[in-house]
């Protein structure tokens, strides 16, 4: 799918195959398991033989137990779950290939909230990757989106308005342009976008692509691949404004629009509601997976060592200098997954067991981590083991009311976390 390894097209480095079609096809709507995939769950068995394991570990002492439960089905390819922050409780769902389909009220709106599907190229890594709704949303009535475009497959981040008179309908049409990035392969595209509480619109961006960074770009300053980004698209500023708090404004050789620096592939990105926190899960090239944590209140510029280090070790080196990099709170190797899909901090009310545990997964093997804070440290601990089949663990996201939901590829579901 997307998580980027040391090949180009539809490899990941690991030998698993991302589902692919040409730009302009179209996968049918009935079609749930594309035959690529199927290749991929033939071929591939990119985490050994635990990804067909249906024996569920315990979970260490002081851990929940936690099971998923099926909330809606059908989607087709989806790659990212959010909500508006409008009340209106709606869940918003975005397919690869272009459209955003509404959950409102546990029924799936027949028509896409917005379906722009003559725009990205798609599949494999490349596609409709990400919508953002900014504060307010309700009284602003528009939103963002993240794509890689059809005719060169550059990412594009632009803005979209709600249609007058229909809350669930956006309108194809009102599409403004506000970023182009070039990109030199076609994976690492990133695709993540998310307003921190700062109000600021921040843009996971991977490093290009093919394998190992070989322009350089996670390391150099001067481009905006292999970097978070932060941008103010809300100030009215033509296209949108430098926020005056970004490390590098000023700074000859640096784009000002650069967050953070040192990043392979953050496919999923997300901000803890109630600190502020920022967790960055970067996917690796070929044996370490990776989460990165920047706690609120510290400033941005932090440089998180791709391609000087894979995770928590040098990369293709026995040794590297290491000064001046921030080094990820938890990772694992390729004998437990094969690409990190970064998660949420679950923060809702329902399940008291859950509150301040960040969940994430891996999109090989399905397994899922939980994170948490220990002391000045950090813990973490493997919260469900893989099931026959595996679940391909595309995304996670949150409702309204804080509740984590992840979705599973392969099959199309949308599922909701749940603890006992």
């Amino acid at each position: 799918m997307r998580f980027g390894g040391s090949g180009t097209g539809g490899t990941n480095g690991s030998g698993a195959v991302f589902p692919i079609r040409a730009r302009r096809g179209r996968i049918r709507a009935g079609i749930r398991t594309p035959i690529a995939f199927l290749a991929f769950l033939a071929l591939a068995g990119c985490a050994g033989s635990s990804s067909t394991s249906s024996a569920t570990a315990p979970v260490p002492p002081g851990w929940p137990q936690v099971s998923l439960s099926r909330v809606a089905g059908g989607f087709v390819l989806p790659v990212h779950v959010t909500h508006a922050g409008d009340g209106s409780d709606r869940i918003f769902v975005v397919e690869q290939e272009g459209r955003i389909r509404i959950l409102d009220d546990g029924v799936v709106l027949p028509t896409p909230f917005l379906d722009i599907s003559a725009k990205p190229a798609c599949c494999g890594e490349q596609g409709l990757l990400s919508v953002a709704f900014p504060p307010g949303f309700a009284s602003k009535n528009h939103f963002y989106v993240d794509y890689t475009r059809t005719q060169d497959g550059a990412t594009v981040v632009a803005r979209y308005r709600v249609s007058a008179g229909d809350a669930n309908a956006a309108d194809p049409a009102s599409e403004e342009v506000l970023l182009t990035i070039p990109q030199p392969y076609s994976n690492h595209n990133g695709g993540q976008l998310a307003f921190g509480p700062d109000g600021y619109l921040y843009i996971g961006m991977g490093d290009g692509g093919s394998g190992g960074d070989p322009l350089n770009n996670g390391q150099t300053p001067g481009v905006p691949l292999g970097k978070l980004l932060r941008i103010d698209v809300e100030s009215g500023a033509v296209p949108y404004g430098i926020p005056a708090g970004n490390p590098f404004l000023g700074r000859t050789g640096y784009r000002e629009e650069i967050w953070a620096l040192g990043l392979r592939n953050p496919w999923r990105f997300s901000f803890d509601r109630l600190t502020g926190d920022l967790y960055i899960a970067d996917v690796g090239q070929g044996a370490v997976e990776e989460v990165d944590v920047q706690p609120a209140g510290i400033g941005g510029g932090r440089n998180y060592g791709w391609n000087i280090m894979e995770g928590g070790e040098c990369y293709n080196s026995a040794t590297c200098d290491t000064t001046g990099l921030t080094l990820p709170v938890a990772t694992y190797d390729h004998s437990q997954g094969c690409s990190v899909t970064g998660g949420m901090v679950y923060r809702g009310s329902e399940f008291p067991g859950l509150q301040g545990i960040y969940f994430y997964g891996d999109y090989c093997s399905g397994r899922i981590w939980g994170l948490r804070k220990n002391g000045a440290g950090w813990e973490t601990a493997v919260l469900r083991e893989p099931v026959n089949p595996p679940m391909n663990i595309t995304t996670f996201g949150e409702d309204e009311a804080g509740n984590v939901y992840l979705v599973n590829y392969a099959s199309g579901d949308l599922l909701k976390i749940l603890s006992p």
